[in-house]
Order: C-alpha cells, then structure tokens, then sequence
C-alpha cells in the first residue's frame, strides 16, 4: 500500500473570467501562451541561423497560427471524433469547426504545420526548409508543456486507475459543467506529458541545436523533436486513459495487446523522426564559402 492514498485534485475553474457573454477558457490562454512564447523563443534564437530573418518569422507564423487551428481541429475530428461519435459529424458540419466543443489533436495540428511550413517555403525559396523547421521544433515544447497543463485544469484526457502515491481523484462534469462526482484515483498523465513532452524535450532539443555540428546539419534536430515527442507519448498512453468510445486501437501486436490511438500515430513518427535524423546527420556539412583574398577584392572593385 502507498504511503499516500492520493493527492487531492486542486480544482480549477477551467474559464478563467467572463466579459460579458465571451468565457475566457484557460484552454484558449494556453495557446496563445505556446504561440507567443514559442515565437518569441524562435526570435531570440535568430542570430545563429544563417538564412531567416525576422521578418521572414514574423511572416512564417501567421501560417503557424493557421496550420495549428486548422489542422488540430481536423486531425481531431478525423482521428477521434468520427470514431467516437460518426452521427454527429456526419450529420453536423458545425461540429467539424466547434474547437471549444471536442478539442484538438496534436498529431493533426503536427501536420497542419507542416503543410503550412511547405506552402511558406514556396514563396520564400531562399529560406532553408530545414533551418526553419528546427528553429520550429526547438520552441515547440512550450506549446506542449502549455496545452497538457490547461489538459489538466480542464480535468481532461488524464490516466488509468492507479494507487500510486500521487493519484489524483478528478471531477466528473455535467452537461452544464456542474460536477457530478469524481473518479476513482488516476494518473495524472497530463503532468507527466507536460513534464517530458514540455520540458525535458524542450531542454534536450535545445541543447542539440546548440551544437554548431548538429546545427549546421539542419533538419536533425527536427528528427529529433518528432522520434522524442512520439516516444514520449507513446509510453504515456500506456497509463493514459483512451478517449471515451476509443478504449483501443485498430491494430493488435501480440503479446503486447492492442494499442491506442495515440499510439497508432506515434509509430509513424518514430520511425520517420529516426530515419531523418541518421539520413541528415550522415550527410556531407554544408562547407562555408571562403573569404575573399585581398587580391579578388581589389579586383571586383576595378571590374
């Protein structure tokens, strides 16, 4: 038996304040706090790139912003929603755009990104396509750690029953968001996703790009965010509780049982995030142009 039963569940309302009729959710707040924080770490990391501007961020994010929402809200539908509830969003077009009513998916809002990233990159073709992408995945963490936290004062997506020592007991809500009970003691997986997705993969990430041989390499440290991010969530999930009406997966590995959702989508990532990474980091570092000789300068100047 634990020293500690559980560990009671600090209950948050999840509006933080009302203007008029308008909520204002933690959950929205958390993502514009990603999305600042995440914009802001990539300007203050601008100086060690080589071929993006401010300017050019500032450009790359409104189409971040788009990729997000859009991609997010649909990898949601697609991957749960339509699972769970195919009547409704068959039958409901509104329900495909109700953020605030079914949330969102990352793996969708992933490659929402990276369909808005590609698309940018079209009409910036001097912009490397890979520094970019790691100046991305080096400040995507913090909109991770950000969403698990307001996961968490929502008191959703979190664990299966457990009698660990740090158990929590979350609130069960009505309808009209009254609560009608609590749940019987649970991981706190949110807090454990927030913890490696969040900070551990924000601090290793940063660390790799810090390397100026890694960093030159670029388009690792992308590889890197996808393989860690995916296997820390697949590992999650083991103690996660799946979506309500997506108890298990489609495929079944043997002894291993049948795996979630989540988990279906993170090997795909695993293993394209790995093999990224050993096909960029093998190949040959970009050489540095040399400085020009004094000779050559005099030359162009009388050219």
């Amino acid at each position: 038996m634990p020293w500690l039963a559980e560990i009671t569940y600090p209950q948050i309302d999840p509006v933080l304040v009302s203007i008029g009729p308008i909520p204002i959710r933690w959950y929205s707040l958390a993502y514009i706090a990603g999305l600042l924080l995440g914009y802001l770490w990539v300007r203050s990391s601008l100086p060690r790139t080589k071929t993006i501007t401010a300017r050019a961020v500032d450009d790359l994010f409104l189409w971040i912003i788009v990729g997000v929402v859009a991609g997010g809200r649909l990898g949601s539908v697609l991957f749960y929603g339509l699972q769970r509830e195919p009547e409704r969003y068959l039958s409901d077009p509104m329900a495909w755009v109700s953020v605030w009513d079914g949330g969102m998916s990352f793996h969708g809002g992933f490659m929402g990104v990276v369909l808005a990233v590609i698309l940018w990159s079209r009409f910036n073709p001097r912009t490397n396509y890979w520094e970019i992408s790691d100046l991305l995945a080096i400040s995507a963490p913090i909109g991770l750690f950000f969403g698990r936290i307001a996961n968490f004062i929502n008191a959703e997506l979190y664990g299966r029953p457990t009698d660990v020592a740090w158990a929590m007991r979350f609130p069960v809500y009505g309808r009209d968001r009254e609560i009608i009970g609590f749940t019987e003691p649970r991981h706190p997986s949110q807090l454990y996703e927030a913890a490696l997705e969040g900070i551990v993969l924000f601090i290793a990430l940063n660390l790799l790009w810090r390397n100026p041989g890694i960093r030159a390499r670029a388009g690792v440290v992308t590889g890197a965010f996808m393989a860690g991010y995916a296997i820390f969530r697949f590992l999650v999930e083991f103690v996660r509780k799946p979506d309500d009406g997506l108890e298990a997966g489609l495929l079944k590995f043997g002894g291993l049982g049948t795996f979630t959702t989540g988990q279906e989508l993170s090997v795909p990532m695993i293993i394209v995030g790995v093999a990224l990474m050993l096909w960029l980091r093998n190949s040959p570092a970009p050489v540095a142009a040399p400085a020009p000789t004094p000779k050559s300068k005099a030359k162009s100047k009388t050219d």
